[in-house]
């Protein structure tokens, strides 16, 4: 069937520059207003209509009934532009790790895969041979439970992403970046080697490392994101040396946790980052789960008062390094235990001198563990105080949206928290460097207007009150199922 389109313009106002951007759609007659298209849109439009390219003999057709039988962990089907691919064998392969696959399995997963994915024609390559049908044409292009205006508004809004530029990095904002991570190692050593190592000088250089380290934790988040360089290889090796060099964790691990709370954000027990039992309990499906059953590993009525205690100074010491060394030996990733191997030689060779082994040693664990509250705090702001739930099956934009929170924009907030002040577009189009996130709120909070989606702004410090605030009250809710029910 035809494409019925017209051409508009839709005029928005960026970085203080209002751009015209025309949408042309495509006829039954592959033309685009009366002129014959170019191959890669009218190629493009027709995948999105699910008939096959270059090849005579028809693909199967499927129906949204049957494809969502195949969501098993042994038999795993995907729908991306209306094709089917059966996804099973290859689900171990997939270098973001087999679990982000098996969430969509029996899904419509076009969204997440073009958020996720930086060069969409080397993963088709991937996808070619895994192909196994397509949906069948009365069969709407995602599950009949989703709102279909909104998927396509979201769509023609990542459309507008790619037309603005938005996508692309700019090399020399995350070149400073990181010259600002090298010079405060730098300064550290010159200091040292000037001032000797008192206590005072240990104090303000653990100070100085403990802005290194956390700065390094955002531009490895930019690297595993695939935002700075055009090239997914670049990006890779990028983020080996600052997640295993500079900050001597495991990259691959980073990759398999990661991902899989960016495809299924404050779903429990998909996303990783809630399913912290049982020293946690978060949200409201959890705390019921553990009091029903009555588990009681630790009283959860007082972890708002323990996060301090516990959560804050041990995350990145203790939680994600043991997480990340185990990853490392368990999947026996030589190459990530050699990054993380040249972190800590480095150290012994700049700071043995002045501190000896077991001086530098605590030292390492001291830089680790100042720099921990910083990072829980602005990663959990905008994720523990937002709604979780199970598995309801929502549009991208839907599931994305009401997991995540804004905190307010200004220079120290961006220099804080590495832009993930602007976790809604984040989350939204993860590839985006993050200098363009405030170009790109505008247009998202329109969307979020037009469909009655809260779209949630907070200055920082009511959003780390807002962390404890949520942990007190999912552990009034597991006091309530453990005692009462």
């Amino acid at each position: 069937m035809g494409l019925r389109m017209k051409d508009c313009e839709e005029k928005i106002k960026v970085n203080g520059v209002q751009e015209v951007k025309k949408r042309w759609q495509v006829n039954g007659k592959g033309e685009i207003n009366g002129k014959a298209a170019p191959n890669g849109q009218l190629q493009g439009e027709r995948e999105a209509r699910g008939k096959p390219l270059g090849d005579s003999s028809p693909l199967p057709v499927y129906s949204w009934e049957e494809i969502k039988k195949h969501n098993l962990h042994t038999d795993q089907w995907l729908v991306i532009h209306r094709k089917v691919y059966n996804v099973t064998k290859w689900a171990d392969k997939h270098p973001g790790g087999s679990r982000v696959i098996s969430h969509y399995a029996g899904e419509d997963a076009t969204d997440v895969f073009l958020a996720m994915h930086l060069d969409q024609a080397v993963v088709q390559k991937y996808l070619k041979p895994l192909l196994i049908g397509q949906l069948a044409p009365e069969e709407p292009s995602q599950e009949k439970n989703k709102n279909a205006q909104l998927v396509e508004d979201f769509r023609t809004l990542r459309k507008t992403v790619e037309d603005l530029n938005l996508l692309e990095p700019s090399l020399p904002f995350f070149f400073l970046h990181l010259i600002q991570i090298l010079f405060l190692e730098a300064l550290v050593w010159f200091i040292l080697r000037s001032f000797g190592n008192g206590w005072l000088i240990t104090m303000f250089i653990s100070f100085l490392l403990t802005i290194s380290q956390a700065q390094a934790s955002f531009l490895q988040h930019d690297t595993g994101h695939l935002s700075i360089f055009k090239k997914s290889k670049w990006n890779h090796l990028m983020h080996n040396f600052v997640m295993g060099h500079l900050k001597g964790m495991s990259a691959k691990w980073w990759n398999y946790r990661h991902f899989q709370h960016h495809a299924k954000p404050n779903i429990y027990p998909k996303d990783p980052d809630i399913d912290v039992g049982p020293l946690f309990v978060l949200g409201e499906s959890q705390p019921i789960k553990y009091g029903k059953k009555k588990i009681k590993y630790i009283d959860y009525e007082k972890q708002h008062l323990y996060f301090y205690v516990v959560g804050l100074p041990l995350l990145m010491p203790v939680y994600f390094n043991m997480q990340s060394i185990q990853v490392t030996f368990l999947r026996k990733e030589w190459k990530e235990l050699a990054w993380i191997s040249s972190f800590y030689i480095r150290y012994f060779i700049t700071y043995r001198s002045y501190y000896g082994i077991i001086g530098t040693v605590l030292l390492i664990y001291l830089v680790k563990m100042l720099e921990s509250p910083w990072i829980a705090l602005v990663t959990q702001m905008s994720h523990i105080p937002m709604r979780m739930s199970t598995e309801e099956n929502q549009d991208w934009f839907s599931t994305q949206v009401l997991a995540t929170c804004n905190v307010k924009q200004s220079f120290f907030n961006d220099w804080f928290s590495g832009h993930l002040n602007f976790q809604i577009e984040h989350h939204l189009f993860p590839i985006m460097p993050r200098h363009n996130y405030y170009k790109v709120a505008p247009l998202v909070r329109a969307l979020c207007a037009k469909h009655g989606i809260a779209y949630v702004n907070k200055p920082m410090l009511k959003a780390f009150g807002d962390i404890v605030r949520s942990l007190k009250k999912s552990g009034d809710i597991w006091v309530n199922a453990y005692y009462y029910t």
